[in-house]
């Protein structure tokens, strides 16, 4: 065993030995902080810490003579190469998850710990059902056992909040609180309990830069029916700015007196149980199930926040056409690798003042590596982009004041008829969806067999949704209406969504095309007078025209193709010098 896997035999027997003094048969360690977040704090990253596991999505479940890490397939591969295989097991979670590991690997009777700050009421209640037969007893623990020895745990992030203006956001945060108010009133409630960092920062019209890529603050709060707001985050990250901006109607309090705050809440307290932790439940206060109340309006942007995005695409857009030009003349070079295509691109970004970061990790996958669907390039898969093939391109940037997502594919020297074919059914799928137009109220659900029809024809398809929610300068995955075979929120305007079809042939290339739409208001159906939405593309980059059969697209797909071409050239010309400016006429041209 090296020296590295030894460190995690240590820490394994010395999670066992403090399991056996809190009186545990098992531990249940999940990649989730206790803000549900995607991308935890270095001091949160519990499951990494453990396993050496470092996907977005994972759990792990440890017996006192057996362990397993579980995630989904995308990490298939990379729980392989850094999960010890001699310490523990490695599974599907959506195959083989906790409900069925655990009554086959534990006893009748026997405790199995969980930390009610990383698991919420419908997560517990959910695997306590599924479980319930095995007589095995789930237990929250007041002291996790992985704090508890992790000796050189990272401090918690103390980077301060920042304002985000009311001339952005369109709507002041007093009148937020208002209309959540209201919200709060109408299910009968006294309180709402906001947990998702997100949903604070909206309510309060601050940001953020506690955790990588989104730009929030790891923080709590209690609004209630009067107006008022507890805000739960450290003092000292509260500039004066700040304190102004908030106004009387806002106490900052320090995360340690949540307790006493919530022992003092009276009547019915509202909290969503899918996505708070338990913790919040078992306190004495009368708690209603409610879905939290901010997660609607934050998702239907105003006309200012439609404002702000559409100008950090026209930020993008400058940064990827350069990266572009760049990468057509690099790549005919042969010494181009992932890991280099990942900084280059992040360079060009850099470029632009308003620019804050990345809004995700940045997949670059070449030849087979693009078709991981999530794939993560490291110095130790990082491949050469030195013979023909498809690279696959998937980043996002955080801008002043908006959030981008794009994925391109591009053909790295003479792809074959085969990708090309694939390519274009790929992009007919994508135009499907752009191109749509729907009444008021329809789901994802509904609409999603559009973008894999093209596919389908052949019999192939893409195993991942179609679309996804993104926040405004805040989560690159929001929720929202999301587009794929599961989504059953409806769609309403201001929405800002993915269109990211794809297709993938494992040990050989990958495929996708995603850019962000919004969801606007469509002329009414002259005969019912129906309410109609549709897609406003706002992403602006070309789509590679080597990978196009032409003759596969219909009239009006070209004449789809042809005009975002020539938006895209028209708005961000004049942001290119002159090279730039040719090399994105010759790209651009009608088909």
């Amino acid at each position: 065993m090296s020296d590295k896997n030894s460190i995690y035999k240590v820490k394994l027997a010395a999670l066992r030995e403090n399991m056996a003094q809190q009186g545990l048969d098992g531990l249940i360690v999940p990649h989730a902080d206790a803000f549900q977040s995607e991308y935890p704090p270095p001091g949160a990253r519990r499951l990494e810490w453990l396993t050496g596991f470092s996907g977005s999505a994972g759990v792990a479940v440890v017996l006192a003579d057996k362990a397993v890490v579980m995630s989904d397939g995308r990490y298939t591969i990379q729980l392989a190469q850094q999960v010890d295989g001699d310490l523990f097991e490695t599974g599907d979670v959506t195959k083989a998850g906790v409900s069925k590991w655990l009554p086959k690997n534990a006893s009748k009777g026997q405790v199995i710990g969980y930390d009610p700050w990383l698991f919420t009421p419908k997560q517990i209640e959910g695997l306590e059902d599924k479980i319930k037969d095995s007589e095995i007893v789930l237990k929250g623990v007041s002291e996790n056992p992985v704090d508890v020895i992790w000796q050189d745990r990272p401090e918690a992030p103390m980077v301060a909040a920042t304002i985000f203006p009311e001339e952005i956001a369109g709507i002041s945060s007093a009148k937020k609180r208002e209309m959540i108010t209201e919200e709060v009133k109408k299910a009968g409630g006294d309180a709402v309990i906001l947990t998702q960092p997100d949903s604070v920062c909206w309510l309060l019209n601050v940001r953020g830069n506690d955790v990588d890529y989104v730009p929030s603050i790891l923080s709590y709060a209690i609004l209630h029916v009067g107006g008022n707001v507890d805000w739960f985050v450290e003092p000292e990250k509260v500039p004066d700015d700040v304190k102004q901006h908030l106004g009387q109607g806002v106490q900052v309090l320090a995360p340690s007196e949540i307790s006493q705050s919530i022992a003092k809440l009276t009547g019915k307290v509202l909290l969503d149980f899918q996505r708070s932790p338990m913790w919040f439940k078992e306190q004495k206060i009368d708690v209603i199930d409610f879905k939290d109340p901010c997660v609607s309006p934050k998702a239907c942007k105003t006309k200012e926040e439609r404002a702000a995005i559409e100008q950090a695409h026209v930020s993008d857009g400058v940064a990827i056409v350069r990266f572009l030009v760049w990468l057509d003349q690099e790549a005919r070079k042969g010494q181009l690798t992932e890991l280099g295509v990942v900084e280059k691109l992040e360079e060009f970004r850099q470029l632009d003042k308003n620019y804050k970061g990345p809004s995700f990790d940045t997949i670059s996958g070449f030849g087979p590596n693009g078709a991981i669907v999530h794939y993560r390039v490291s110095e130790e898969t990082n491949s050469k982009i030195e013979s023909s093939g498809l690279l696959l391109v998937d980043s996002g940037g955080q801008y002043h004041w908006g959030t981008t997502d794009i994925t391109r594919t591009i053909a790295i020297g003479e792809p074959s008829e085969e990708m090309k074919v694939n390519f274009t059914r790929v992009l007919r799928g994508h135009i499907a969806l752009a191109t749509a137009r729907f009444p008021a109220g329809t789901v994802g659900a509904q609409i999603d067999a559009l973008a894999r029809q093209p596919l389908w024809n052949s019999g192939l398809d893409f195993a991942h949704g179609t679309g996804h929610g993104v926040g405004c300068y805040l989560q690159v995955h929001e929720e929202a209406a999301s587009i794929s075979p599961r989504g059953k929120e409806p769609f309403e305007a201001g929405m800002l969504i993915s269109n990211e079809p794809g297709y993938y042939k494992k040990g050989a290339y990958g495929i996708r095309i995603e850019n962000l739409v919004l969801v606007e208001e469509a002329e009414r159906c002259a005969d019912t007078d129906t309410e109609m939405l549709n897609f406003k593309t706002v992403t602006l980059a070309p789509i590679d025209r080597k990978l196009i059969v032409a003759n596969m697209l219909s009239m009006e797909e070209r004449q789809w193709l042809n005009a975002y071409h020539e938006r895209v050239r028209d708005v961000l010309s004049s942001k290119l010098d002159k090279d730039e400016v040719a090399w994105l006429t010759e790209q651009t041209h009608a088909l």
